[in-house]
């Protein structure tokens, strides 16, 4: 079967930069989806999220603008390959319009994955980015 992928958007009510920051810091990772994460903040650097459910690397930094990186879950066979996942991050009203495209996702697991983004991530970082 052939690999997935999805693009979804969110408006976050802050700056860019400040959400650039936070997603590549473990800390402010953990506070805004409220479950454990780690970051080596740099390309190559690893990451994981939700206590670790989610692991991968850093391919590309763009300071503001965009992260790439390699993803994966628990869920995925052992022997498949990591997804990618790409943050844009655009200015709009009402703070930034983040972007996620996420590809080379196993057949069949999109719609699993598309309401996961919502559930922990575009909902709990608007609450977060609110206060």
């Amino acid at each position: 079967m052939k690999a997935e992928t999805i693009v979804m958007s969110a408006v976050i009510p802050a700056e860019p930069d400040v959400i650039y920051k936070a997603w590549l810091s473990g800390k402010q990772h953990s506070d805004m989806t409220g479950s454990a994460a780690t970051v080596v903040a740099r390309v190559g650097g690893k990451h994981t999220a939700w206590d670790g459910y989610i692991s991968g690397k850093n391919l590309e930094l763009e300071p503001g603008k965009r992260i790439v990186q390699s993803w994966r879950s628990t869920d995925f066979a052992a022997d498949a390959p990591d997804s990618r996942l790409e943050v844009a991050l655009t200015a709009a009203k009402g703070g930034t319009k983040i972007t996620l495209t996420h590809s080379d996702l196993p057949a069949g697991s999109s719609a699993e994955y598309k309401k996961g983004w919502i559930d922990y991530y575009f909902t709990p970082m608007k609450e977060y980015f609110a206060k």
